[in-house]
């Protein structure tokens, strides 16, 4: 019995931390409008907005540490921790 109260605290903890993965972003939007794209995270969809012509973060909440973004440019993924710059509505990754 206590190996199994045991085993069901361990995965308890351990569906914690899956919940709570996400994507962090630095940003650089070097374009004069703000941007608005589609993102995939763990089988879901939403939107981002990056801000115009600044510098700054965006936290994409899902179930993954990995998103893809989709750019005038097409699908680029990111992972947790990314820098990137915007321009002419195209992410590259620094």
């Amino acid at each position: 019995m206590r190996k199994t109260k045991n085993l069901f605290v361990i995965l308890f903890i351990l569906s914690g931390f899956i919940a709570q993965a996400n994507v962090y972003i630095r940003y650089y939007n070097k374009d004069s409008k703000n941007h608005t794209f589609e993102v995939k995270i763990a089988g879901s969809s939403k939107t981002v907005d990056f801000d115009s012509s600044r510098t700054s973060s965006v936290t994409i909440q899902g179930g993954s540490e990995k998103a893809e973004i989709k750019t005038d440019c097409g699908w680029i993924t990111i992972t947790n921790n990314s820098k990137i710059e915007i321009k002419d509505g195209c992410i590259t990754i620094k």
